[in-house]
C-alpha cells in the first residue's frame, strides 16, 4: 500500500502540489477575486502548520504515511490536523502506523470508488497517551468488512467506534504512552 519515495520522486510531488496551489492563487488574482486568493493562501498556511506539527511528532513512519497518502490513487482523499504541539514516543510509531495502514486498506476496499469520499484524521494529546480521531464521510459499500476489521483486538491500541452508517464512520483510537 505504501511506496518508498526516493528524494527525487518526493520533490517532484511536492513541486507539483505547490505549482497547483500557485496556479489557483494566480488564477483568482487574474479574475480579480482577491478574497478567494487570500482564502487559498490562508488554507496553505494552515496546511503547512499541520505538516510541521505532524513532522515534529517524532513518529516518522506515521507522518510519512499521512504526508504522502494523497500522492497515490485511492478511493478517498485524506486530510489531517494536529491539535497540539506534542511529541509521541518513537516506540509507538510502529503500532499506530501498522494499524492505520491496515485501516486505510480496509476502508479503501470498502467504499464506493468514484464518489466524493473524505477521511479526516485529527491528532491530540490525551491523558496518558495520544488520541487519533478518524472521521470518514462518503459511501460505504461493504460495512461488514469494516465491522470485521474493527472487531479485531489490538494489544497497544484502544479503538472506539463513535458513529457508523452507510455514509459516515467516526473512530477514536487511543495510543497509550509506552
Amino acid at each position: 500500500m505504501k511506496k518508498d519515495w526516493n528524494t527525487i520522486e518526493a520533490l517532484r510531488h511536492v513541486r507539483h502540489d505547490w505549482l497547483n496551489k500557485l496556479q489557483l492563487i494566480k488564477g483568482n488574482l487574474e479574475l480579480n477575486k482577491i478574497d478567494r486568493a487570500l482564502e487559498i493562501i490562508n488554507e496553505i498556511v494552515i496546511e503547512a502548520q499541520h505538516e510541521a506539527k505532524l513532522s515534529n511528532l517524532k513518529i516518522t513512519e506515521f507522518a510519512s504515511l499521512l504526508l504522502t497518502y494523497n500522492w497515490e490513487n485511492h478511493a478517498f482523499q485524506l486530510e489531517y490536523e494536529v491539535m497540539d504541539n506534542m511529541e509521541i514516543p518513537a516506540g509507538n510509531d510502529l503500532f499506530i502506523t501498522e494499524w492505520t495502514k491496515s485501516f486505510f486498506s480496509c476502508l479503501n476496499d470498502s467504499i464506493e470508488t468514484f464518489h466524493n469520499n473524505y477521511l479526516s484524521v485529527s491528532i491530540e494529546a490525551c491523558e496518558k497517551g495520544t488520541c487519533f480521531f478518524f472521521d470518514f464521510s462518503g459511501i460505504i459499500a461493504d460495512k461488514e468488512k469494516i465491522s470485521a476489521f474493527l472487531a479485531k483486538k489490538y494489544p497497544f491500541l484502544k479503538v472506539e467506534v463513535q458513529e457508523f452508517s452507510d455514509e459516515e464512520l467516526a473512530l477514536a483510537v487511543f495510543l497509550p504512552n509506552t
